[in-house]
């Protein structure tokens, strides 16, 4: 269920962006401008996902997602606000394509047939060992 890069494009038009200021390198200039992005998606408004992405985005996200059921990815790490802008938008569609990638099945395995001996190999030595700690038998 990955999406395609036409979807991808139409949900950069379904993303709210908001900037403010943000705390870190900068000196007086981080005081003036307005570099942290703020980027929100409304997962129930979109109208490029299909209804099962959005359940299954629901579920896998339920913790990152704000009460209003919005995605919120925030960016403050460069100083300039196009930077920060666009490494919010890739952490999004990697946010994105991890929850919507299927998970795979695992397939259970079994044990060698020589892991198998050797466990029982193992056992009997440990039997021997112990059998002889015990004391001699008197009845003989």
């Amino acid at each position: 269920m990955e999406l395609s890069a036409e979807q991808k494009e139409q949900l950069l038009n379904e993303l709210v962006f908001t900037s403010s200021r943000s705390s870190g390198p900068g000196g007086q200039h981080v005081n003036k401008v307005n570099t942290k992005i703020e980027l929100r998606f409304r997962i129930v408004d979109s109208q490029v996902l299909k209804p099962e992405q959005k359940i299954i985005l629901f579920k896998k996200l339920g913790k990152k997602l704000t009460l209003e059921g919005e995605l919120l990815i925030t960016a403050k790490n460069d100083r300039s606000q196009l930077q920060n802008k666009q490494a919010a938008i890739s952490r999004f569609f990697e946010t994105l394509d991890k929850a919507l990638k299927p998970r795979k099945r695992r397939i259970p395995t079994k044990p060698s047939i020589t892991s198998i001996k050797k466990r029982i190999e193992s056992n009997k030595i440990l039997s021997i060992k112990k059998s002889l700690r015990k004391k001699p038998n008197s009845e003989n």
